[in-house]
């Protein structure tokens, strides 16, 4: 099963795709993941593309879409996939078709914006591995280290509240016309966030029908 994460910054795109890989026995792949390890390893994709993260603006397409197509070449993609945080602009979309990337369904993950800015205020994430925690709904089991890999967590620069309202503005204009791309090709599955994690995730697998 191919599946694709849309919603806004902090609508939880990245703790479904993780919980679902679990659960689906497929790989995850954060296009924010990939290239954050790419900023802090100093490669040159990750140095053209820190300026643009650090702002809170959208990653140049050719970087995005390169990276993606060369992850879902790897061998363990052969059963499926989940893709977190791409495409994130029409453009984007068209490209991964015409390279023949097709998906299963579209899943939307469906949050006010008042929610998302209390949400990034308490989000922490990894600096090693770049996984994600919420203070209060996912805390870490130790304060302050990531459950996984052991490294330390910190709130990201693009998670203040400024940044977050930027991020969303982007969203809406660049994002969101993605839910009519898809719905037009039948794919689209819309998701109200639920109270908590583990029922978004009941949610989610009810809607494709898993």
């Amino acid at each position: 099963m191919r599946l694709m994460m849309l919603g806004a910054p902090g609508a939880g795109k990245g703790t479904q795709a993780e919980r679902l890989s679990k659960l689906l026995n497929i790989p995850t792949i954060s296009t924010g993941n990939i290239l954050r390890a790419a900023v802090k390893e100093e490669t040159p994709v990750g140095l053209k593309a820190k300026k643009y993260m650090d702002s809170g603006a959208l990653v140049p397409d050719e970087v995005i879409i390169g990276v993606i197509l060369e992850r879902l070449a790897a061998p363990d993609c052969d059963r499926g996939c989940i893709l977190d945080g791409v495409p994130r602009t029409l453009q984007q979309a068209l490209a991964l078709e015409e390279a023949g990337v097709k998906f299963d369904a579209v899943v939307s993950l469906e949050i006010s914006d008042e929610a998302i800015l209390e949400r990034m205020a308490l989000r922490r994430v990894c600096e090693d591995c770049g996984a994600s925690y919420h203070l209060t709904a996912v805390p870490p089991k130790q304060e302050g280290v990531c459950d996984s890999c052991g490294g330390r967590l910190i709130q990201r620069a693009d998670d203040s509240p400024e940044t977050v309202a930027k991020r969303l503005e982007i969203y809406y204009r660049e994002t969101e016309p993605l839910k009519d791309f898809y719905a037009r090709r039948g794919l689209l599955r819309r998701i109200e966030t639920a109270a908590t994690v583990e029922g978004t995730t009941e949610a989610i697998l009810k809607i494709i029908r898993y």
